[in-house]
């Protein structure tokens, strides 16, 4: 199994727990190669220092992984960056072009890279962290909702293209969860609000819920509860869930004026 982003928060957290469930031979990897070996350590995985905004990158780790363990049953595509704060007015080229290439592309290019085996076999399990904002919005940055939803998509459509193949696919699904990634969030008001509709949880939880998806072979892991609730409300009356996302930002700008 491969876990990418391993080095902290949602994906140091997926790695400890599926290796306590006894998952055969994690392989740890992230940009951080320091954060990776002490995560690695604590089970007697391997650590990989990965790019995951190059194609590049993704077909080193998959090569590297193969070359220590063998086949990949597993692969957990979960790196993934913020995007920017704001608009399409205050998003830079360069933001959005690193969010397209870790957000969606390196789904792109894993699958690209283990489908042909796996559908060889008649198995294997990707699985691709989004976001709650790949479903609803993050109304604080308009780069990091886009690409969380092309995210949302992609695993979607692998799911009905590839499901009768023996590959099955999850896409986790979280809304507010306690990392370094959810405190740079929480500096703009309207952006906090939405994330605290659901509560701030702890990686952990996302783990479990990841395990449970599994499990299931559930195609969206939801580890909010809510969030299933609010994409009900959007899908059946999307004018009211329009009016209900403004009030919300109206009224946390308001407030923290």
């Amino acid at each position: 199994m491969v876990v990418t982003g391993g080095g902290g928060g949602i994906g140091s957290a997926l790695a400890r727990r599926l290796a306590e469930e006894g998952t055969r031979a994690v392989v740890v990897a992230d940009r951080d190669m320091a954060k990776a070996q002490e995560v690695a350590e604590e089970f007697g995985g391997l650590a990989v220092e990965f790019d995951a905004g190059r194609e590049s990158g993704v077909r080193s780790l998959i090569e590297q992984a193969v070359e220590a363990n063998g086949q990949i049953d597993i692969f957990i595509s979960n790196a993934g960056v913020p995007g920017g704060g704001g608009g399409p007015i205050e998003t830079p080229d360069e933001t959005w072009d690193e969010a397209w290439r870790v957000n969606v592309m390196a789904h792109v290019w894993a699958a690209r890279a283990l489908l042909p085996p796996m559908l060889e076999r008649g198995e294997g399990y990707l699985i691709n962290t989004a976001s709650a904002a790949g479903l609803l919005t993050q109304v604080s940055s308009v780069g990091y909702s886009v690409t969380k939803h092309a995210a949302v998509a992609l695993a979607e459509w692998l799911a009905i293209e590839y499901g009768d193949a023996g590959i099955s696919i999850s896409c986790i699904c979280p809304q507010g969860v306690r990392t370094p990634m959810l405190e740079m969030a929480m500096d703009e008001p309207a952006g906090a609000a939405a994330l605290r509709a659901g509560g701030v949880i702890e990686p952990e939880e996302v783990a479990d819920a990841v395990v449970a998806g599994i499990d299931e072979e559930r195609l969206l892991i939801l580890p909010h509860e809510e969030v299933a609730r609010f994409m009900a409300l959007k899908g059946s009356d999307p004018p009211r869930w329009i009016a209900g996302m403004r009030k919300l930002v109206r009224n946390a700008r308001a407030a923290a004026e």
